[in-house]
């Protein structure tokens, strides 16, 4: 409790502007214990924490937690005010920057409006046909070996499936042959998102925070180096040389620091939430093998199954929509382990919600995971249904009801490479094996949900 009390979690320029205790008396909720508030109880079982929560004070309530006050705006109609955000009242910057800042500055998710469409544009060139056409065919190289390699026998999933994320990073983002630098990568990747909730938030000798600051540094110095060459020898087709060479709209080059920025940020984004998503489905599809027979015949039917080699054929860029069932049973997976479980954003002006008037400068989240588990908006919400993403049941439910990607101007720019990655990973799992799950997993819920014992999963030849 003293090292907490020591450093206070939040910056002093975040805290410019915040409401004072008086202006948001009128708010219900609770400020927890002395000195760190709602901080432990939210990291040890953070759904819990939101359940009780709206259960004692309804939809709109504060808690104090990382040094301040945050005010929950809970329900598929927050998520719509805040992610449409159509007034532009809500600042990403100002409410991730109090967690990632030190570790993550200006990536995507950590820029407002005008600023935010212009390196967005600028960015979207890599997902565009032409190097999503590339990275299929990486992703198809790369992840037949891995899984081939995998074998017959137990196995712990998540920690298999990691490796197989950087592997595939390195090809498809970096587009590199991976050396001596893989375990210091993964090493400062970890580091940094484990940093990015360390309680303690300066960077103090043997800290998480040190050791997640250390990470960035190297990162740092590797994609600047990396960067300064793609441009001197010229593009390619990975998704790091479509960034280097990103233009704004006026032609002007991004500058380097930025590209760094980006990539650092997109890197630690994709190889972690893909990493998380892809588990959280082979968890579910482990538990109901009958799921696990339907993609497998999807699959073979648009791939044409095994060939004469033995092995799965590949999955064509161009039939990567015909694997409907497999893209809902995928939306399903998001929707019960939405990989980014909660969003923040700090209001830059007044608003009104839910009957109550939120003060300028309060910083505000919404909860993808509650939404997602509402009986509302979702039949049996706590059961494993693909069904749920039928055409039908999509159009006829809150648009804001499910919300794994964020929305609005904040939509996920990697959305479509991740259904790409796992939608590949399935085409070369399931007609290779049969995965059964050996022990149930507990889950680590928070900040990227991950199993505890790495996910015990045994596979089967078939």
């Amino acid at each position: 409790m003293a090292t907490l009390a020591a450093h206070d979690p939040i910056p002093t320029h975040w805290k410019e502007g915040v409401p004072s205790d008086d202006e948001l008396a009128h708010i219900p909720g609770e400020g927890g214990w002395p000195l760190v508030g709602n901080t432990l109880k939210m990291l040890k079982d953070p759904h819990a924490f939101t359940r009780r929560m709206v259960e004692t004070y309804g939809r709109v309530y504060k808690s104090k937690a990382f040094g301040g006050w945050n005010i929950g705006l809970i329900g598929a109609d927050a998520n719509e005010l805040v992610l449409f955000d159509r007034n532009k009242n809500f600042s990403s910057e100002q409410g991730w920057g109090p967690v990632l800042d030190q570790l993550f500055p200006r990536g995507l998710m950590l820029l407002d409006f005008d600023h935010h469409r212009a390196d967005r544009r600028a960015l979207s060139i890599a997902f565009k046909p032409g190097p999503m056409r590339h990275y299929s065919g990486s992703l198809n190289r790369g992840i037949a070996k891995k899984v081939e390699d995998w074998g017959e026998g137990k196995m712990q999933f998540y920690p298999a499936i990691k490796t197989l994320t950087l592997d595939l990073a390195a090809d498809s983002f970096i587009g590199i042959e991976w050396g001596p630098e893989a375990d210091k990568i993964n090493t400062a990747f970890i580091d940094m998102v484990q940093a990015s909730v360390a309680p303690v938030r300066k960077p103090l000798p043997f800290t998480q925070m040190k050791r997640g600051v250390d990470g960035r540094a190297f990162l740092v110095d590797f994609f600047t180096a990396e960067t300064q060459r793609r441009r001197a020898e010229g593009g390619g087709q990975d998704m790091f040389s479509q960034f280097a060479t990103a233009e704004y709209e006026d032609g002007s080059l991004m500058p380097v620091d930025e590209v760094v920025d980006h990539m650092n940020f997109l890197m630690m984004a994709a190889h972690d939430t893909i990493t998380s998503s892809a588990t959280s489905l082979i968890w579910l599809l482990a538990k109901h093998p009958d799921w696990q027979d339907k993609l497998r015949q999807e699959i073979e039917s648009v791939t044409g199954g095994v060939g004469s080699d033995g092995k799965p054929r590949d999955l064509a860029y161009e039939d990567m929509g015909k694997l409907e069932l497999s893209e809902m049973a995928f939306k399903e997976a998001l929707r019960m382990v939405p990989p980014v479980p909660s969003t923040p954003r700090r209001a830059l002006r007044e608003f009104e919600f839910g009957g109550y008037r939120i003060p300028a400068g309060s910083h505000v989240g919404i909860n993808a995971n509650f939404v997602h588990h509402e009986e509302e908006h979702w039949d049996n919400p706590f059961s494993f249904d693909p069904m749920h993403f039928t055409s039908e049941k999509v159009k006829a439910r809150h648009k804001y009801a499910w919300v794994p990607f964020g929305g609005g101007a904040h939509m996920c720019l990697g959305l479509h490479f991740a259904y790409m990655q796992v939608k590949i990973l399935l085409a070369q799992l399931l007609p290779r094996y049969e995965i059964t799950l050996e022990q149930e997993p507990d889950w680590q819920p928070w900040p990227i949900p991950k199993p505890k014992d790495g996910l015990k999963i045994s596979l089967k030849k078939l």
